[in-house]
């Protein structure tokens, strides 16, 4: 069997970069996987590639009446909810000095807002079920350590690695056996990345070959995903999981 065989799996931000490699990853070890994402096309693509077992759902995280869809879409076409993987994020860039309120209260609205909705329609969803569930949350070393040009990013991405923690206390207290653990990556090689940085060279960074680079690519954490999801992790709960190659404790973060 495998590891995550029918198990139903609901990923934001999965049209592209990390939440397109957690869905094929995801529907190639079994899974039932929601595809949620703005983008339309690309994302109804995707589901289209991976056939039967994928579902497109056009999703702005930052919208409650979305997550009421999505989840009432979901459970009509799968009849359960297992997994969610909150994964959309923005990441613009801003110190504190530099980043307006306006900025501020954008990245909140999507990074924070849209994690904070899906935990509450997916707990909601899932605390019926017998075997329970897993919320995968994609956090940064950001929240960890800062990270100076992004400050608005880093505030949500603590909001994230907080909310984690509570959202792990209260499923355990309240016997609904659902698990909720953040991942922190350094950097990945996504499109949002190299947006970020046009200029980098990924074969002179060995990003995808170096086991010593400092960017990992998307299929690396979408392995990390597939084991929160699958019930190996299954006594994994509240925990900070690091995908950086020791960046945070090199002392040279950001």
């Amino acid at each position: 069997m495998k590891r995550v065989q029918d198990k139903v799996v609901l990923i934001t931000g999965a049209a592209s970069g990390v939440g397109k490699a957690d869905a094929l990853l995801l529907a190639a070890e079994g899974a039932r996987v929601v595809l949620a994402d703005i983008d339309c096309e690309t994302g109804a693509a995707l589901a289209a590639e991976i056939g039967a077992a994928a579902l497109f759902i056009e999703l702005d995280v930052a919208e409650e009446a979305h997550w009421q869809r999505a989840i009432e879409q979901t459970l009509a076409t799968f009849g359960r909810l297992d997994v969610l993987v909150n994964n959309a994020a923005i990441c613009p860039i801003g110190t504190i000095e530099e980043a307006s309120l306006a900025q501020w209260r954008t990245v909140m609205r999507v990074n924070a807002d849209g994690y904070f909705l899906g935990c509450k329609y997916a707990i909601e969803a899932m605390k019926h079920n017998a075997t329970g569930g897993s919320i995968i949350m994609m956090s940064s070393v950001a929240a960890l350590g800062g990270l100076p040009p992004m400050c608005a990013y880093t505030g949500s991405k603590g909001a994230v690695t907080a909310l984690t923690r509570n959202v792990a206390m209260h499923c355990k207290n309240s016997g609904y056996r659902i698990r909720c653990n953040s991942i922190h990556p350094d950097g990945i090689w996504t499109p949002m990345t190299q947006s970020l940085v046009p200029n980098l060279d990924p074969v002179a960074l060995g990003i995808g070959d170096n086991p010593m680079a400092r960017m990992c690519m998307p299929e690396d954490v979408a392995n990390l995903v597939l084991f929160l999801a699958s019930d190996e992790s299954r006594f994994v709960n509240g925990a900070e999981l690091r995908i950086d190659n020791a960046q945070t404790i090199s002392g040279i973060a950001g």
